[in-house]
């Protein structure tokens, strides 16, 4: 089953992928550099040229690794206690948002109506900054007045979750277009 952005074990899901692209192109890159050589008997020919113009796309699949690495996805407890605690709203996890500044990495994003509430585990995301970072984001799609909060502390991002699920059991939306509209432009800041 392949894990899609948003879901629980995507981060882990995307440096395998990353790792094992980058070690088969530099593989492919390798073979060509020995071929090249075993036929010519020099490193001067058009072999090397194709392994140095190959090594590109290698070193980039490198670099997104290298991104990704150092992060690290939420916990199956609280992906369970989420699940659990708040099933009437979208719920996104193991999400990598990206700013021109820096990759912050969110464990879980809850969206219901006009909020959008997150929580990181990572001391490296800073609340504040992701929070505008969203907001803006956000009001740049057409989506003006939002509440976007991230929270370190999990009992308090817990508890806005449960709140946003018992305002989303009481008025009952028969539509969720509006998350799901939300769930794309974010999909679209994080790798």
């Amino acid at each position: 089953m392949k894990i899609e952005k948003g879901q629980p074990g995507y981060l882990k899901a995307l440096k395998t992928k990353y790792l094992s692209w980058a070690l088969a192109e530099f593989a492919v890159v390798a073979a060509i550099l020995i071929l090249g050589y075993l036929r010519t008997n020099t490193k001067q020919n058009l072999f090397t040229v194709v392994a140095v113009v190959g090594c590109l796309p290698a070193a980039k699949m490198l670099v997104e690794f290298i991104l990704v690495y150092p992060h690290k996805g939420i916990e199956p407890e609280r992906y369970q206690e989420i699940e659990a605690k708040a099933p009437l709203v979208m719920r996104l996890y193991d999400m990598l948002i990206t700013s021109t500044q820096k990759a912050m990495p969110v464990d879980a994003l809850v969206i219901s109506g006009h909020v959008v509430c997150g929580f990181s585990s990572s001391q490296r995301t800073d609340e504040a900054a992701l929070a505008r970072h969203i907001k803006s984001v956000l009001r740049d799609n057409g989506y003006d007045k939002m509440t976007v909060k991230v929270f370190h502390d999990y009992s308090m991002f817990l508890a806005r979750a449960e709140g946003l699920n018992n305002i989303a059991a009481v008025e009952c939306p028969e539509d969720d277009r509006r998350e799901r509209e939300i769930r794309k432009i974010l999909f679209g800041i994080a790798m």
